[in-house]
């Protein structure tokens, strides 16, 4: 047993560290309140386990390795970091996250809440108090703070004192000794009983026993990741790592690092990061790839860099360049690395072992896809999460492009002043309702923001004409059919068809140069150019966007979206999901979630078999995570339906209202009966709110959620928005049960969508 004081003790003078192999903190606000709550009242919060080892040979986080006797904190990081950020005020020195997750944290010795600090709530009101403040104090502090309440001051002072002595508690401890124990045993016992979380991966286990040789290693990595994300992409821990292996060693297998010293693997680790920088300049130069959203396979970026250390750091002259990046782009569009990544890798290194470069790779890719890499127009029948988006956003790029408004070419050097551009819907999403999917790759073209707030919902048949116009040859730089004919919504799918095929002819035409080599020397590098995120315009986008933006808040970590997910084991695609957490909702915890809001065009029963979990709904997936926060911070109240007579009581109370609440309360339950029979959708949601609410409550609850709820969605694509509990709401004889805030809301989804009762 130790107390909690003594182990914040121990981490301050470096004794407590975290061994390499952890990962970083991953937790939310609700559950560290949930902590301080069950240590406030007494609750059991678990054992620690700890790993008694001397620092040699084990890299670790926190503390200087020196000799003598080491504790490695193995199994209640988050617990432990979270009280330290608590009481010191300040992340210990093996932290690695968020520290917002524990910062602001008040506790109210009223009703004994614990709450993170919100001016409004908290502003002016003494009985909220900081509780760091306190443990940097101490009770006795408090003492005049409440003169205004002097019947109650004693037994607040009471509750601070106790809030104050949890750092008294005992916890239990559970220790490995023996110096004999080497990091693979203890990264087993580690999983055993970390069961709740994440496995580590190889490349975790990897990492450590290279951070134990050299443990700036993680350090210098991370500053190379970070420094990619500065410029717009992406890259992970476990990318570099394998990338590096592939440098030091061309193997594709983590355990391959066991043979390298600490020496080789820093001077391999500087090759691949220059390497890197090299490829990404030259894809961002030549193909226009510039941001992280159209830059696909980082596998394939693996291989191009095994390339590079072969070719002595150089892609050669334009024409080699061109056909590397010929190859880069066939292997991403046809997903070369998505089944059995490790041993179709380890194949292509072979293949540049054997000298045969890069002309071997592409006869590689050639023989796994049947002899041909030929684009078709039915690649670009996808939506943004597909592979062939970026393939439009190439073509935008290097083949001039021009802006429907200005008529000027698309090009940094070209726009002037104007330094964006932006994903426009040639047909607005509210004109295709009923003709198909306006999310679809050959609905999209880029435009200048200006020339896109001009066109705003306007229909084809009366921009296109205008731009063609105005600057001859404008639609077919943007591969648009000029068919006046296919401009009409009821030819919406027409013209999608038509449209591909234009695509598909220019795609096929570049990529053919590329692996010539024809035009290479010749060209200019392309400048970076900044990409404006396109504003909603339908529910469901805007649902996606929101929710994305409230599960952050809640604590959850950044989702890929318009994400295409394959199968490990075939590499058939399963689903492109609205939203996707590869490694859980909180890094490192649970399994991948995956957000799919057209499950008829998903395989879910192998998504489950996978071990995702897998959302249809954003209200449920919203539902799931507040449900989920609110056991672990202990606020969860089971909410039983509101009885009859009790709902009679309120009705009666409300004097004047209680018959238009009846009337509201009847107009709800014709909007569930009215979607069901006239719009096709039965809003089941609805339904059990009422029961569970009242139709008071039932509107506010929906009325205060962060995005729309599934049924506005659902109802707006079947063009039927009067039936939302929003337009019931808005109509005239009911705007006296709703405060202007609400009205405010209500009023502005209607607008926004086109639909105003």
């Amino acid at each position: 047993m130790a107390k909690l004081s003594a182990l914040l003790d121990q981490i301050d003078s470096g004794t407590i560290l975290l061994p390499e192999f952890q990962r970083g903190y991953v937790w939310n606000r609700d559950q560290v309140r949930g902590l301080m709550r069950s240590l406030y009242r007494g609750y059991p919060v678990g054992s620690l386990l700890l790993w008694e080892t001397d620092a040699v040979g084990v890299s670790a986080r926190g503390g200087a390795a020196g000799v003598g006797t080491y504790l490695m904190l193995l199994d209640g990081q988050q617990r432990i970091t979270s009280l330290y950020g608590v009481i010191r005020g300040r992340p210990p020195a093996f932290f690695d996250g968020d520290a917002k997750a524990f910062t602001g944290l008040y506790f109210n010795v009223a009703d004994e809440e614990f709450a993170f600090h919100s001016p409004s709530k908290m502003s002016g009101d003494p009985r909220w108090v900081d509780v760091t403040e306190l443990f940097r104090r101490n009770p006795v502090h408090y003492i005049t703070a409440f003169g205004d309440v002097p019947d109650q001051a004693a037994l607040y002072l009471e509750r601070l004192n106790r809030l104050h002595q949890v750092t008294e508690r005992d916890f239990h401890q559970e220790k490995i000794t023996g110096a004999e124990k080497d990091v693979d045993e203890v990264v087993d016992i580690f999983n055993r009983v970390n069961s709740g979380g994440t496995k580590l991966s190889k490349g975790d286990l990897a990492l450590a026993k290279v951070c134990a040789l050299w443990p700036d290693a993680r350090r210098t990595m991370r500053a190379a990741i970070d420094r990619w994300r500065g410029t717009g992409f992406q890259f992970s821990l476990d990318w570099l790592l394998r990338t590096v292996t592939a440098v030091a060693t061309g193997r594709s297998q983590f355990d391959a690092l066991s043979r390298v010293s600490a020496e080789r693997f820093q001077e391999a680790l500087e090759r691949a990061v220059a390497h890197t920088d090299t490829f990404l300049t030259a894809v961002s130069g030549r193909l226009g790839l510039d941001h992280d959203r159209v830059l696909k396979s980082r596998s394939s970026i693996s291989v191009a860099v095994r390339l590079l250390e072969l070719g002595g750091g150089s892609l050669g002259d334009g024409a080699h360049r061109d056909r590397v990046l010929y190859w880069y782009m066939q292997s991403a569009l046809r997903a070369r690395y998505t089944a059995m990544t490790e041993t179709t890798l380890q194949r292509d290194y072979d293949v540049l072992a054997e000298g045969k470069g890069v002309d071997g790779l592409i006869a590689a890719l050639e023989r796994a896809r049947g002899g041909s890499l030929e684009v078709r127009p039915h690649d670009f029948e996808g939506t943004q999460g597909g592979r062939f988006y970026p393939l439009l956003y190439l073509l935008t790029r290097v083949r001039g492009a021009r802006d429907l408004g200005t008529g000027r070419e698309l090009r940094a050097d070209a726009l002037g002043s104007v330094t964006a551009i932006q994903r426009h819907n040639i047909f607005p999403t509210a004109l295709v309702r009923g003709h198909g999917k306006a999310d679809a790759i050959a609905n999209f073209c880029f435009l200048t923001p200006d020339s896109d707030a001009a066109i705003g919902r306007r229909t084809p048949e009366e921009y296109l004409a205008e731009a063609e116009a105005a600057h001859p040859g404008v639609l077919a730089s943007q591969w648009i059919p000029t068919d006046p004919a296919l401009w009409r919504p009821e030819r919406y799918r027409d013209f999608l068809a038509a449209r591909r095929e234009l695509l598909a002819e220019a795609a096929q035409s570049f990529l053919e140069e590329l692996r010539s080599g024809r035009a290479g020397a010749a060209e200019e590098p392309l400048r970076p150019i900044t990409v404006v995120p396109q504003e909603a315009d339908d529910p469901r986008a805007a649902q996606v966007r929101d929710l994305v933006e409230e599960l952050r808040r809640l604590g959850c970590a950044e989702p890929s979206v318009d994400t295409e997910i394959h199968d490990p084991e075939t590499g058939r695609g399963l689903a492109v999901a609205e939203a996707f957490w590869p490694d859980g909702l909180q890094t490192g915890q649970g399994a991948p979630v995956v957000l799919e809001l057209d499950p008829d065009s998903a395989d879910l029963a192998r998504l489950k078999e996978l071990g995702y979990e897998v959302f249809t709904s954003a209200d449920a997936l919203l539902g799931y995570v507040n449900r989920r926060n609110a056991d672990v911070a202990g606020d969860r109240v089971e909410r039983s339906p509101v009885p009859e007579e009790e709902r009679e009581e309120q009705e009666r109370s409300a004097g004047d209202t209680g018959p238009l609440l009846r009337e509201f309360g009847r107009a709800l339950r014709e909007v569930y009966d009215r979607s069901r029979d006239e719009a096709g959708y039965t809003p089941t949601h609805l339904l059990s709110m009422l029961a569970d609410l009242g139709p008071l409550g039932a509107a506010r609850r929906l009325l205060h959620a962060p995005t729309v709820s599934d049924g506005f969605s659902a109802l707006w694509e079947r063009g039927r928005l009067d039936l939302t509990v929003e337009a019931v709401v808005c109509a005239e004889r009911f705007v006296p049960l709703f405060t202007d805030k609400e009205l405010e809301v209500a009023r502005k989804r209607l607008s926004q969508f086109g639909y105003l009762p």
